[in-house]
């Protein structure tokens, strides 16, 4: 699998935060890049975060049970395109 393009980003933060991070990142055995990985894998569960937060928001008002149910359709028409997908790469290799 191809490694996805990076872009270069200047943040700005305080120096015990900085000294903060840098440390549990050398406590954890974390070398370079580790930096970098981190603050990516923050920034993606902040997203994540903020759209469980919108959803349960935007559902708040709905029994359980619908919820539930809706949540189970979305997963089985997920699953339907995904199997879709496999057995199309599964044929587009056999003709290769």
């Amino acid at each position: 699998m191809p490694e996805p393009q990076s872009t270069r980003l200047t943040i700005s933060w305080s120096k015990d935060t900085d000294l903060a991070l840098r440390s549990y990142l050398g406590s954890q055995g974390l070398k370079k890049g580790a930096l970098s990985q981190f603050i990516e894998d923050a920034v993606k569960w902040r997203l994540f975060d903020g759209t469980v937060a919108q959803a349960r928001e935007a559902f708040a008002d709905l029994p359980a049970e619908e919820v539930e149910a809706l949540v189970g359709e979305a997963v089985a028409a997920a699953r339907q395109d995904m199997r879709k997908d496999m057995r199309k790469q599964r044929r587009t290799r056999k003709k290769s």
